[in-house]
């Protein structure tokens, strides 16, 4: 590898795909000749082709045109191999897909697709079948025979195997695959498969592709004709022998990542912890400093912003974000206010059993509810699919709303008449509060718009009474104590389903009016915090690839340290500021 791209290692693997590029360098360099030095006592691979086509002729296998075998030699692709190295193709080396001749009764091995692996070690799994069950309609492979997956998107994620250890040295498996048979002593299976799986040959594949889409394959004379770089065998065998060394150090690598990782969401978990267990708001104020100080220490990762995030609505919701205020009205009298308004005379919600376990602390200028004694109204929408017209009034879905904000990009649509059918049991309007219920359930979005739309039987509807603030409503049924009573409410194992019950009886913590406003405005306040930090994060990775990329170009172009470098190290002293 060229020196840049080594000194700068530690920036490379630690971008958000470095690893991942620096497997894809170490292939590409292999099958260029720019991995292992050259032996000038090997057999030049011209040496080894001439051979390799004698002993072709001289046994039942077909030999390629030999034009087309002209032509490819003729070839050269995006490098210039070694002196010693020779261009070719798999049809003059190899054979290409080959077919197996065996007795009915013998047992061999059958390999579906999702026993083949990605990986340079070219492992696989297998089962057991009788010859004759196999035999037909599979593509057939033995021992030291080389596959590659052909159909999107196992080919484009690399799936290819040296098959081995096979029952009786045989086997059939998935139609989905290319074989390549090399003749014994002539090529190393796995340099074949360095050649199948480095990008080059993968991002020239892709392109190639025939067929529709979800259902596209590799063409068989892409496999048998793409110009291939032979090397001495030799070489082939330090090559493996390098990139499996160094396959092992990125194995490494991305273990180190991934404890490193895992320490960090501990830390990051253990302290936000503490401020959950702060007494009050200005206890949480002094604690919030000192993580504050160390955010771009702490909050490196999306991961660990989102785990913040949710640390804030649980703190929101227990009454540390912001101070009380000793003159706002009680949350007591705030829920007799509500109640004598009217509010759940539609939602039919019991009365709270005081006596069962609230999630956590509250002040004492707070009270616990069930949702249902606060809510005007807890319905879901439509039991019945509508009939969907090509346009006319949104009918929104689970899918529409789990993302956590109204999305209309994708909905169907009914027809006025339904909607308005619809729309006398159960009508959406601004500041509704919407809660998936089927699938994906637990979710709240407040209704931000004036558009109108209908819903499906996926999606609860909360109407709130005026002295609630409905965003803060919203922001509490999304904080972790609701969510764990959405969780443990949740019915069913494939379609999941929050029965309204289940709702009306979620345990809610009521702040005064007044707080609940101071709280909202607090909570947008750190969220914007939030999303800048996610987006500084994001900017600071696609740089990081952008350094990534650079240096990795520069390995296998073989760039010198020209003007152009200069640019390439101005991008490296902006990553390392």
């Amino acid at each position: 590898m060229k020196s840049l791209a080594i000194e700068h290692l530690p920036v490379i693997a630690s971008a958000p795909s470095g690893v991942k590029k620096l497997r894809e360098l170490i292939l590409q360099l292999a099958v260029m000749g720019k991995l292992v030095p050259q032996d000038p006592n090997d057999e030049p691979a011209h040496s080894l082709l001439k051979r390799i086509l004698e002993k072709k002729r001289s046994g039942t296998s077909s030999v390629s045109d030999p034009m087309i075998a002209k032509n490819n030699r003729g070839v050269r692709a995006a490098f210039e191999p070694p002196g010693s190295w020779v261009w070719t193709n798999l049809d003059e080396v190899a054979i290409v897909n080959p077919r197996n001749v065996v007795q009915d009764d013998v047992v061999a091995s059958f390999v579906p697709m999702n026993l083949i692996g990605t990986t340079f070690s070219g492992q696989h799994e297998q089962q057991q079948r009788v010859w004759k069950e196999i035999k037909q309609g599979f593509t057939h492979f033995a021992d030291g025979d080389i596959g590659i997956a052909k159909i999107t998107p196992c080919f484009e994620n690399g799936k290819s195997c040296v098959f081995r250890n096979l029952t009786n040295g045989i086997g059939a498996g998935t139609t989905e695959l290319h074989i390549v048979r090399t003749l014994d002593g002539t090529i190393d299976p796995r340099y074949v498969l360095a050649y199948f799986q480095s990008p080059a040959f993968l991002e020239l594949g892709e392109s190639k592709m025939t067929g529709t889409a979800g259902q596209k394959r590799l063409p068989k004379d892409f496999v048998r004709y793409n110009p291939f770089p032979l090397p001495p065998l030799a070489e082939q065998h330090r090559i493996v022998a390098k990139v499996d060394e160094l396959m092992a150090l990125c194995d490494k690598l991305e273990a180190q990542q991934n404890d490193s990782e895992a320490a960090h969401s501990l830390l990051v978990k253990t302290l936000l912890d503490t401020l959950t267990q702060t007494q009050d708001a200005d206890d949480f104020a002094a604690s919030w400093v000192r993580i504050k100080e160390n955010f771009h220490t702490l909050f490196t990762t999306e991961e660990s912003v989102d785990i913040l995030k949710q640390t804030l609505l649980q703190l929101a919701v227990m009454g540390k974000l912001v101070p009380q205020d000793p003159n706002d009205e009680p949350a007591s009298e705030l829920l007799k206010r509500i109640q004598l308004e009217g509010a759940n005379k539609e939602s039919g919600a019991r009365q709270p059993a005081l006596r069962n376990p609230v999630p956590h602390q509250i002040p004492g200028s707070w009270t616990w509810a069930k949702l249902g004694q606060v809510a005007r109204k807890i319905t879901d929408g439509t039991h019945h699919t509508p009939v969907y017209v090509p346009a006319g009034v949104p009918f929104l879905s689970v899918k529409d709303v789990s993302s956590g904000f109204l999305d209309f990009s994708n909905t169907r649509f009914i027809s006025r008449e339904q909607h308005e059918i619809l729309s006398k049991r159960c009508n959406p309007k601004m500041n509704d509060i919407l809660l998936t219920k089927v699938g994906t359930t637990g979710i709240a979005v407040s209704v931000d718009t004036e558009c109108e739309f209908s819903i499906f039987v996926s999606i609860a509807l909360i109407k709130m009474p005026e002295p609630v603030d409905t965003r803060y409503m919203t922001m509490m049924l999304n904080s972790p104590a609701v969510r764990e009573q959405s969780t443990a409410g949740t019915e069913g194992v494939g379609n999941k389903n929050l029965v309204l019950r289940k709702i009306s009886d979620f345990w809610i913590p009521l702040p005064p009016l007044a707080e609940q406003h101071r709280i909202v405005a607090k909570v947008d306040e750190l969220m914007a915090l939030c999303d800048e930090l996610k987006w500084d994060i994001q900017a600071s990775r696609r740089l990081q690839d952008q350094v990534s990329s650079v240096m990795l170009q520069a390995a296998v172009c073989g760039e010198s340290e020209t003007a152009d470098d200069s640019r390439k190290q101005r991008v490296l002293s902006r990553a390392q500021t």
